[in-house]
Order: C-alpha cells, then structure tokens, then sequence
C-alpha cells in the first residue's frame, strides 16, 4: 500500500474514532448501583447522574440492582452490551474480592473497561448501644468468651463488610457470626433495630447514626484516624496492628466498549469531581474523591486484586460463615 493512501487511511480512522466520540450518546444512559439505596455507593451515583446527563445531553438513570452482595449487579453489567451507555459503580467486595473467595460468572480484570476512580473511605465499627463491651479489646474479650454469640451484620456474601467482619475474626480469634442483608444501609438499620449487635458501616452510613446516638462508633477499618471521626480510634490501633481495610467506588463499562468512549467517561466524571460542590458532598456524606483515570484505575484494581488474593489464600478464608 503507497505511504500516501496508508497516512489517509490511518487520518480518516482518527477523525471516524472522534466522530463517534462526539456522536456517543444517542440515547439514555445507566448507572448500575450493586446495593440498595441509602448508602454512600447509592449517595455518590445520585451525585453524579444530573452532572454527567449534563455534559453529555443524554437521560443518565440511576438502577439499584440489589443481592448476592453485589455480585448480580456486577454480572448484569460485565454481560451488558459494550456500548459506554451501561455503567457500573464498581465496589471492592463484589468486584474483586468475591470472585477470589467462591466462583463468579464475571472476571474483575478482564470482563471490564476501568474508566475512573470516584471515591473512598474505610469502615466502622458500630454496636448497639445495649452491648456491653465498649472497645476492641473487651470486644475479643467477649466474644471469646461467648463464641458466636454475637452477630455482624453484613451487606450480604463477598461484600467488603462481611469481608472487614471476617478479616477481624481471623485476626482476633474469634467467631463472631456474619448476618447478610441487601446492603449496607440495611444492615445498618439492623443493628439499630437489635436484629444484630455489630456491623462494619460505609462511613455515610455512620455517621448519621452516630451523631444522632442510634449507634456506638467502636472503631474506623483504617490503619490511622478518620478525619471525620477523630475521636474514634482505628482497630490496628486498638489491638490488631495489621488492620486495614478500606473500602472505595469507581465507575466501570462493559470490556470491549471503544476506548474513545470510555475516555470520554473518564473526562466527564473527572471534571464533575473537580467541582468543590461535588468534593464538599461527598466529604459531608463521609468519602474522599480519588483522581483515577482508565489508567490508573486498571492498575488500582490489578494491585488490590493481588493484595487480596494473597491475603485470602494465606488466611483461607471462607464467606457466608
């Protein structure tokens, strides 16, 4: 092929690939949330859906798809069409811990475009107010004293806070018993209720709960302090000094879908968390925004997924106990 006609061809393949950029979208679009609504994946989606419909001149919905942990929501949008116009919330517990404790129909690193990081926090430790033990340590105390009396509740199989319950009982050597529920917020509402004594809570989950004295904050799931929470000692802290478990969002396509869709996504999300209104929410509803393009998200994901699957293989640890 003469250089001349080969230059062309490569030229009109650019301009075609920024062509259907600029064409894309041409019709609504969906956030696909892995858990009910009320909590801070379900928050940050409904903070970013008007914003990105905005930019883009397209209906952006936000679909709560609820169960298995998340895992159904993750399976529905890894056999999506990849097309850019289905999107994933994706969370560290289905997404990538899940799939390395029991089989999944989805993998996290091949199944998915990564388009950009959204947001994190690490977890707390709430209690009824009615249990007796007040820290960390008389918490272990108690338990090993009364084995599986006492109950997590938990977001439901392979969900990072059943992840964070089971991390603490192989640390502390103790069997507390994992309760699943639908999601984090119910869960929640659980332990208020009584139904159970303990869970590990997305910080906006907690904090109402704990500023309005519903529910005692234990203990923050990162190794240091919380900002937000700063009278609030961390487990590594309080006992159990290899402690760390944070969890974080970031927002997913189909694998397969073009790449000058996904960067288009990734420009969207990325300016929209540039907005201070937008960085101010999320730090009033208890996350911090992340900087992740396609990227380094894919190197984020590739990174934890090692982190967990060493740590899983070395603990053997099992969910739904």
């Amino acid at each position: 092929m003469p250089f001349r006609t080969a230059a062309l061809l490569l030229l009109f393949s650019v301009f075609s690939a920024a062509a259907h950029a600029q064409a894309w979208p041409t019709r609504p679009l969906k956030i696909i949330v892995p858990f009910a609504p009320g909590g801070s994946t379900d928050l940050t989606a409904r903070l970013l859906a008007p914003r990105m419909q905005e930019a883009l001149g397209q209906p952006v919905v936000v679909e709560n798809k609820a169960g298995a942990g998340g895992a159904i929501a993750t399976d529905f949008v890894a056999k999506s069409a990849p097309d850019g116009n289905t999107m994933l919330i994706a969370v560290a517990g289905p997404f990538v811990i899940a799939p390395l404790i029991a089989k999944a129909p989805y993998d996290p690193l091949k199944d998915f475009a990564f388009v950009a990081g959204l947001n994190g926090n690490p977890q707390v430790l709430l209690a009824n107010p009615a249990m007796p033990a007040k820290t960390i340590r008389e918490l272990i105390a108690l338990a090993k004293a009364q084995p599986r009396a006492l109950n997590f509740g938990t977001a439901g199989p392979g969900s990072l806070i059943e992840l964070s319950g089971l991390v603490f009982n192989h640390m502390a050597g103790t069997s507390i018993t994992t309760v699943p529920y639908k999601g984090g917020a119910p869960a929640v509402a659980a332990a208020i209720g009584g139904e159970v004594q303990l869970t590990f809570a997305n910080t906006s989950d907690a904090l109402p709960q704990v500023k309005s004295g519903k529910l005692r904050a234990m203990a923050v799931t990162s190794a240091a302090r919380f900002p937000q929470l700063p009278d609030v000692p961390s487990i590594a802290e309080s006992g159990l000094p290899d402690f760390n478990v944070v969890t974080w969002n970031a927002m997913v396509t189909p694998a397969g879908t073009p790449p000058e869709v996904v960067n288009r996504l990734a420009r969207v999300i990325q300016d929209t968390l540039k907005d201070p209104a937008v960085r101010q929410r999320m730090s009033d509803f208890g996350t911090t925004t992340s900087t992740e393009g396609p990227a380094e998200l894919g190197a984020f994901v590739q990174a934890q997924y090692a982190f967990w699957q060493k740590f899983i293989k070395e603990s053997g640890l099992k969910t739904g106990n």
